[in-house]
């Protein structure tokens, strides 16, 4: 028997998208490990992050919070309105200067901000194949010119069948053509880690063309 395919959340149906919301209530899912995924850290210790960074899927907001007390101007926007309440009192009681909104990611661009960059821990890959094509275009109308998208995603090898959230390395040269507007400047092997495990994943580096 063929497995199952993994068809991922549909944003365009707000009972699938604020289902999501269920994850955040009593203990932290396991993806929440109380602070960034080092992928991230690396990244900004390397002086890759611009100034002015959108987070997507924020969740409870660790990656946006470090950012933040790092210098950067950031806002982090996830469907989960429990996520966000969440945030937000992190960042009161941190006393740190991140905003977050309950907002689709599909909808980025109606927000008319020109962020640097755009940073997703984990939320692409969580989509299905539609809304990620969708995603990755509102990515790119939101971002200023030659701003960057950093995403870290579960990886899965070419030709494996999509059964769980992961992309593959060949799903990410389609998203990311240069003819979609797109400069795929890397995709490195990392981890995704979580409250009690770890999987392999890809952190990926795509800049917007002119």
């Amino acid at each position: 028997m063929a497995p199952p395919v993994y068809s991922g959340l549909d944003y365009a149906n707000p009972a699938a998208a604020y289902g999501f919301d269920a994850s955040y209530h009593g203990a932290p899912p396991n993806w929440d490990i109380g602070r960034p995924q080092r992928a991230f850290v690396r990244l900004e210790e390397a002086g890759r992050i611009g100034r002015r960074v959108i987070e997507v899927g924020c969740g409870t907001g660790e990656l946006s919070l470090f950012l933040a007390r790092h210098g950067h101007e950031v806002l982090g926007v996830d469907v989960a309105p429990t996520a966000i309440r969440q945030a937000r009192e992190k960042a009161r009681w941190r006393r740190v200067p991140a905003r977050f909104i309950v907002w689709d990611a599909l909808r980025l661009a109606d927000l008319g901000l020109r962020p640097d960059t755009v940073v997703d821990s984990g939320m692409l890959h969580c989509l299905g194949p539609r809304e990620q094509r969708l995603a990755v275009e509102a990515v790119r109308r939101t971002l200023r010119p030659s701003g960057w998208y950093f995403l870290l995603c579960d990886a899965r090898g070419d030709g494996v069948p999509a059964t769980w959230a992961s992309l593959s390395r060949a799903d990410l040269r389609d998203l990311f053509r240069p003819e979609r507007g797109w400069d795929l400047a890397f995709v490195s092997d990392a981890i995704f880690e979580r409250r009690g495990s770890r999987s392999p994943a890809f952190l990926v580096g795509a800049r917007r063309r002119e």
